[in-house]
């Protein structure tokens, strides 16, 4: 594949800078330090771009915090600076990145979110009788920072950029120069591409007749249960050697019982919600209730969160489902 070249010329340009400053404001314009980098905006751009143009980058501000959704996650709030910066970046590099995928690789990418991969694997299912199900362990904490760059260096050959790309990924670490901040626009970017060449792997190697990957949850679909059983071995023993990750214990089933995926059970001819998925509408349903009713939050704050929440319900066959627990927003 032929490296990218001249690409900072593009990520530094004004209009490029002014789109990535627009993307990252998105939905926060009233924040503190929003309000600051625009009252300024001109002279924080010209800033970034003469940081960028002369390697003198800093970067790694970041803001821990935690949640439970559905497992407990640190999320890594990058300064907003560093958001601009990663939109600047990602504007431009998008296609490269884009155009190593695969088809059936979702995720970070347009029109490619959760549902495409929902649909995709119902219609594997019906393809397909037997289905193996992988997932990594710990995957953004577990990637390689040295691979990763090996990886960004065959796509970009502009060493200012992958000088840019290798800060980042250094700015932060779990264990011996390891992992990728949860939270990033970035990190989603490197943490997709990271098993993209694993895809190629399982589809001209292991010449697997149907896969999917959402970022780190992969499937496999075959006619013959043993055939695909040895080839998930194989895809394994790549990953681990090739890229240093392991995978959670393998799921291995028929059309007839279900496949989980993303929070559903999906079968030939409908689509469930796992209990994991309920309760966690519970949960937050609660809560969300409980917090506009006590004045917490404004009625468009509500509708704001809750509105996602039932959009996930509509994708399952969820009218049982919706009659029998109305009463979770009852006063």
């Amino acid at each position: 594949m032929k490296r990218k070249g001249n690409l900072i010329s593009e990520i530094t340009s004004f209009d490029n800078l002014c789109l990535a400053w627009y993307k990252a404001q998105r939905g926060k314009a009233a924040k503190p330090e929003v309000l600051g980098f625009e009252k300024n905006l001109n002279e924080n751009l010209n800033q970034l771009k003469h940081q960028l143009l002369s390697n003198a980058l800093v970067v790694g501000d970041y803001q821990y915090f935690t949640i439970h959704d559905p497992k407990k996650r640190t999320i890594c709030a990058a300064a907003f600076s560093e958001r601009v910066l990663h939109h600047a970046l990602m504007n431009i590099c998008h296609p490269v990145f884009e155009k190593h995928l695969i088809h059936d690789t979702y995720a970070t990418r347009l029109n490619k979110g959760t549902h495409a991969a929902l649909n995709r694997a119902v219609f594997f299912l019906k393809k397909y009788p037997c289905f193996a199900k992988l997932d990594v362990r710990k995957y953004f904490d577990s990637i390689d920072h040295q691979i990763l760059m090996l990886q960004l260096n065959r796509l970009f050959k502009d060493q200012n950029l992958t000088g840019v790309f290798r800060k980042i990924i250094s700015s932060y670490q779990t264990t011996n120069n390891k992992g990728l901040p949860i939270g990033n626009l970035t990190s989603q970017y490197f943490a997709n591409h990271y098993l993209s060449g694993a895809d190629h792997y399982a589809l001209q190697y292991l010449k697997v007749p149907a896969f999917i990957r959402y970022m780190d949850d992969m499937l496999f679909f075959d006619n013959d249960r043993m055939v695909l059983k040895h080839k998930v071995e194989q895809f394994v023993e790549y990953l681990r050697e090739k890229l240093k990750l392991e995978v959670k214990p393998i799921i291995f089933g028929h059309h007839q019982k279900g496949l989980p995926f993303l929070g559903y059970k999906l079968y030939r001819h409908t689509t469930k919600l796992n209990k994991r998925s309920k309760k966690r509408f519970f949960t937050k349903m609660r809560k969300y209730c409980f917090n506009v009713r006590s004045g917490i939050w404004a009625e468009s704050t509500f509708q704001a969160h809750a509105l996602p929440l039932l959009s996930f319900l509509d994708f399952a066959d969820t009218l049982h489902f919706r009659k029998k627990h109305t009463f979770v927003c009852e006063g």
